[in-house]
C-alpha cells in the first residue's frame, strides 16, 4: 500500500542522522514508496472542527549535511493523511499535552503513532507505577519531610523531575549530602509538579538497558553505559552503547507490560531497565533504533512500519464488514 505520512517533529534540518530514530522511520517510509511530509507542532491549527497543519513534502537521504530536502508548505486537513508520526521530543509539558488533544480529532481514521490519548495518559515515570513489583522503591511527592524520610531509609537516592527527559536535572544524593535542601528548593522553583525519588541502584554502573517494543513485543535492546562519575546513562548525557541480550527478568517485564501497550495503541515504545527494575516506559518519542540496529544487525524501523501497515490493514478490513 502507498500511504501519505506526516511526521510531527522538531526541526528536521537539525537532527543527527547517525543517531536519530525519526530519521530512520522516515527513510523506511520513503523506501516503501510512501509520500513523506513533515511539520512542527507549532504548525498545527484547529479551526471550525477541522485540524490543519502546514505540512512540507520532504525527501530524505543518508548524506551528512544534506540529509533532507524540504518543499513548500501546504495547508492540509490532517484527516486526509493516512499516518501521523508524533515524534517531537519532550518535555512532556502542556504544549505536548495540547498536541495530543488536537491529534485526537483525526485519530484513528488517520492513524496517529502513538495513540495521542494513550500518550497523554502514559507519562513515562507515572505509567510505570501501574505495574506491580517492577519499580525500584519509589516516592513521588512535594513534601520535604517525606523526601528526607525516604533518603533516611534508603541512604542513596536518585532525585529527578517527574516530567523531565534526556537525563536533565537527575541527581544522585547520598546519605550525608548537604545539597539536599538546596536541590529540593531548586525543584520547587523550577517545577510545579511533585518530585520523583528512587532508591539508587548501583547496578547502573553496569548500564541502563533501553529495550524497544513494537506493538507490545520486544525486538531489541542496547546497554547504555554511563561515563565515569555520572549516574546517568542516557545517550543525551554521554552514555555509550554496548551490545546486549535480554535477561529472563527483562523478558518477564516485557511479558507483563506488553499486552497493556498493545491494547492502548502504543505501537513504538522504549523501556528502561536497571538491574531487575523497570524505571521508565517511554511512549512519547522513543530513541535507540540506530544503536540497536548497528549492534544487532537488524532493522527495527522495518518492524515498526510492518506493525503500522498491519494496523491500517486491520482497520480497513473492519470498515468493510
Amino acid at each position: 500500500m502507498s500511504l501519505t505520512v506526516a511526521i510531527q517533529m522538531d526541526p528536521i534540518q537539525g537532527i543527527n542522522i547517525n543517531t536519530d530514530s525519526s530519521f530512520m522511520l522516515a527513510v523506511e517510509a520513503q523506501t516503501r514508496g510512501h509520500s513523506l511530509y513533515y511539520y512542527s507542532p507549532s504548525e498545527l491549527a484547529f479551526r471550525d472542527g477541522t485540524l490543519f497543519a502546514k505540512i512540507h513534502p520532504i525527501e530524505v537521504r543518508r548524506e551528512m549535511g544534506n540529509h533532507v530536502s524540504v518543499g513548500e508548505q501546504e495547508l492540509t486537513d490532517l484527516s486526509s493523511v493516512d499516518v501521523v508520526l508524533m515524534r517531537q521530543d519532550p518535555p512532556f509539558d502542556m504544549a505536548y499535552i495540547t498536541a495530543t488533544h488536537l491529534l485526537e480529532h483525526v485519530h484513528p481514521d488517520t492513524l496517529v503513532v502513538n495513540d495521542p490519548m494513550e500518550v497523554r495518559n502514559a507519562p513515562e515515570k507515572l505509567f510505570v507505577t501501574h505495574f506491580e513489583n517492577l519499580l525500584p522503591p519509589t516516592l513521588i511527592t512535594s513534601d520535604q519531610a517525606e523526601i528526607y524520610a525516604f533518603r533516611d531509609e534508603h541512604k542513596d537516592v536518585i532525585i529527578k523531575p517527574l516530567f523531565g527527559n534526556g537525563g536533565a536535572d537527575v541527581f544522585h544524593i547520598t546519605q550525608d549530602d548537604e545539597n539536599m535542601s538546596a536541590l529540593i528548593e531548586m525543584f520547587a522553583d523550577k517545577y510545579r509538579e511533585p518530585i520523583i525519588v528512587q532508591r539508587y541502584l548501583p547496578e547502573i554502573r553496569q548500564g541502563d538497558k533501553r529495550i524497544i517494543l513494537v506493538d507490545g513485543f520486544p525486538v531489541g535492546g542496547v546497554l547504555r553505559i554511563p561515563v565515569d562519575g555520572d549516574a546517568r546513562a542516557n545517550f543525551h548525557a554521554g552514555g555509550s552503547a554496548l551490545k546486549t541480550s535480554l535477561t529472563s527478568r527483562e523478558k518477564q517485564i516485557c511479558e507483563i507490560i506488553g499486552p497493556a501497550l498493545k491494547s492502548r495503541g502504543l505501537l513504538f515504545v522504549g523501556i528502561d531497565v536497571i538491574g531487575n527494575y523497570l524505571t521508565e516506559i517511554n511512549v512519547t518519542s522513543p530513541t535507540g533504533i540506530q544503536e540497536i540496529n548497528e549492534l544487532d544487525g537488524i532493522k527495527i524501523e522495518k518492524l515498526v512500519w510492518d506493525a503500522i501497515e498491519d494496523r491500517l490493514a486491520n482497520q480497513n478490513h473492519l470498515k468493510t464488514l
